[in-house]
């Protein structure tokens, strides 16, 4: 059985990581979740999974919290970034997901690493802004961080008992997001509501509007050099649309490894929650014959 913490319960991952807690109950117990100030998707996930610590972000949401849950007993509400950091360094909690959006979980996240926890991380932009920091500040805790983008999760599957010799590059997928085919002169138009319209994954809005543009596949690429220890030089990405082969490895003989599944979240999420072991299906068995075909092209600099 494993204790786990979560670092925005109330997001995309963070939900979705709790249907597989709540659908695994003989292999993971929630203990801390942190949220935002969506207090009854929290006040539900409470009632579903009865956590001993809750953190929102601000003393309103917290007095709103109190007052839905008053009839549950040994429940600590706390309140902004202490409450985020103590979520974070939970002394019974044997993983971390970190899963809050932007730099506002870089803290939290870097005092999970600093006291050596175990750490699912899909807070991105922690690497992105202090990846120095944290690489170093595992290196020192004997901390863990396995990556939850479905990239890099991909990589860190091809990676796994491999000598860092062997590795030519790292090859990072992108779909493409939902204004690939748009014409460049129409881009300076486009409405927040069109580029939320992902063609394959179900993300939360900031990553999603950060695919449409390529931005995110930026950010990744920044990602993977903290993660793998890798210069940008032996960091690619190509152009994927059907968000079937999440990454690949290329190794210095010419072959190339990669990881292969329907574009569902739950996977990289499920690999995360149950390592080393995998969970029983995380998402639907891939059917290659009804795929049919794989393409795959360069990125377009100019867009």
């Amino acid at each position: 059985m494993k204790n786990i913490a979560i670092l925005g319960s109330t997001g995309s991952i963070g939900s979705q990581a709790v249907e597989i807690i709540r659908d695994h109950p003989d292999k993971f117990r929630a203990v801390a979740l942190a949220a935002g100030k969506n207090i009854e998707r929290l006040e539900s996930q409470i009632r579903a999974l009865s956590p001993r610590l809750v953190a929102v972000s601000d003393e309103l949401s917290a007095g709103q919290l109190r007052r839905q849950c008053s009839d549950l007993r040994n429940l600590e509400i706390l309140t902004g970034e202490e409450g985020l950091k103590a979520v974070a360094v939970f002394p019974d909690s044997d993983v971390v997901l970190s899963s809050i959006v932007g730099a506002a979980g870089l803290e939290a996240t870097l005092a999970a690493v600093q006291i050596g926890k175990f750490v699912g991380l899909a807070n991105k932009e922690s690497l992105v802004a202090a990846g120095a920091l944290m690489v170093r500040s595992a290196r020192e805790s004997g901390a863990t961080i396995l990556p939850v983008d479905s990239e890099h999760s991909a990589i860190y599957q091809c990676l796994e008992g491999r000598r860092p010799a062997e590795i030519r590059r790292v090859i990072l997928t992108a779909s493409g997001g939902a204004l690939r085919r748009r014409p460049i002169e129409e881009l300076a138009s486009v409405s927040p509501q069109e580029a939320l319209n992902h063609p394959n994954w179900a993300m939360g809005p900031k990553i999603t509007v950060d695919s449409a543009t390529l931005m995110n596949k930026g950010l990744e690429v920044i990602e993977a050099r903290w993660l793998f220890d890798l210069p940008a030089s032996k960091i690619a990405v190509v152009v994927h649309p059907q968000s079937i082969v999440h990454s690949l490895v290329e190794f210095v003989d010419g072959t190339l490894l990669a990881q292969l599944s329907r574009p569902d979240m739950k996977a990289p999420i499920g690999y995360a929650l149950g390592y080393p072991e995998r969970l029983e299906n995380m998402v639907r068995t891939l059917d290659l014959v009804t795929v049919g075909t794989l393409t795959f092209e360069a990125p377009s600099m100019e867009r």
